[in-house]
């Protein structure tokens, strides 16, 4: 592969929705390697090429062939997540002594907003000018808004989020900031499913994870509170192979048929920016992805509910393990935990989030 050393942002139809509307697909190139495409369905990141230690690209992102496929049934592949990222037990919680009601999408649960969350939405989409992407960087811009009482959430809520990718380091960084009219509450983050290989298992990745807490869950996966990792499967503070214990026989493993859980990440409150939540590495390709951010924990799922009834862009069935998420987001259930962070936004307030990928070689 050549590196050309020159950035460019692109944009094709990429179908059509069913009252019409056209979808488009942005690619941005960095000009060393690393390209993104994405289109306004959902946000979704349809592809994500990075080199790997002989400079060849692969897609590392599982995805669909078509815009058809993505308006099916399929497990939130490369999409935006939101109102609230992962589960609320019963879609049920209670804000300012009103109590709300949210559709249920995940046997007794709410799960990503629901039926129709944000990775089901049409958003709007554009280039965002050089000048205001800065010299470093290309980015395209994202933008929804969420009418009061969308899938039972109060309140309505504008969104803004930006794909950058750095043109001097191989950066893919997600920019999320939101206002809203009415309180309510708001977990945002984005569900890819990463394959370092470009294709079959990632139960040979290495994976390191910045947390020495996580938080076990009940029967329908809502946290039960937070244990330590110590002594546990669930133990990534050194890097450790993905497929090594996940057979074991521990319970929190046969609960979620392998990874599916939030980890509290060994991170000050107080501290302002991005700090690192996880390492990815593929030994046999040499890629490496640092996730780094300003979230208080990362879901690890280890694609366990991939069951081949969905044909990849590749052509192939996706299969249980053949790609990985690693989910900024504060933690699940999160608006009926008091002892979790708060994830209420209020009218007064500015949600605002960022998490960066950082893509490498292995030395």
């Amino acid at each position: 592969m050549s590196i050309s050393n020159v950035n460019s942002i692109t944009s094709r139809e990429f179908g059509r929705m069913p009252d019409g509307r056209a979808v488009t697909e942005y690619t941005l190139d960095n000009g060393r390697g690393l390209s993104l495409s994405a289109i306004n369905l959902g946000g979704i990141v349809t592809a994500l090429r990075v080199p790997d230690r002989h400079w060849r690209s692969a897609n590392i992102v599982l995805g669909l062939p078509t815009l058809a496929d993505y308006l099916g049934p399929h497990p939130h592949l490369g999409t935006i997540v939101g109102r609230y990222a992962n589960r609320i037990a019963g879609g049920r919680f209670t804000l300012d002594g009103k109590a709300y009601q949210l559709g249920l999408n995940n046997g007794p649960n709410s799960l990503h907003g629901g039926a129709t969350g944000f990775g089901k939405r049409y958003w709007e989409i554009a280039p965002v000018p050089a000048r205001q992407a800065g010299d470093d960087a290309i980015a395209i811009e994202l933008s929804y808004t969420s009418a009061d009482g969308e899938e039972g959430y109060p309140g309505e809520v504008r969104l803004v989020v930006r794909y950058t990718l750095g043109t001097k380091a191989n950066t893919w960084r997600i920019d999320y900031s939101a206002t809203a009219d009415k309180p309510t509450v708001l977990n945002l983050s984005h569900h890819d499913y990463f394959n370092l290989a470009g294709s079959g298992s990632v139960m040979d990745h290495r994976l390191t994870l910045a947390a020495s807490r996580y938080c076990p869950v009940d029967a329908t996966l809502i946290p039960l509170g937070i244990a330590e990792v110590a002594g546990t499967p669930f133990d990534f503070r050194a890097a450790t192979r993905i497929g090594e214990r996940i057979r074991e026989g521990h319970e929190q493993l046969l609960r979620a048929h392998g990874y599916d859980h939030n980890w509290v990440l060994d991170r000050d409150p107080a501290q302002q920016g991005l700090a690192l939540a996880a390492r990815l590495e593929h030994e046999a390709s040499g890629r490496v992805m640092e996730v780094h951010t300003s979230e208080p924990g990362v879901q690890f799922y280890s694609g366990n509910f991939l069951d081949g009834s969905l044909l990849g862009s590749a052509g192939a069935s996706l299969r249980q393990g053949d790609g990985l998420c690693l989910e900024t987001q504060h933690f699940p259930d999160s608006p009926n935990r008091p002892d979790f962070p708060s994830t209420v936004l209020r009218p007064s307030g500015v949600f605002r989030s960022a998490t960066e990928h950082r893509f490498g070689i292995a030395g």
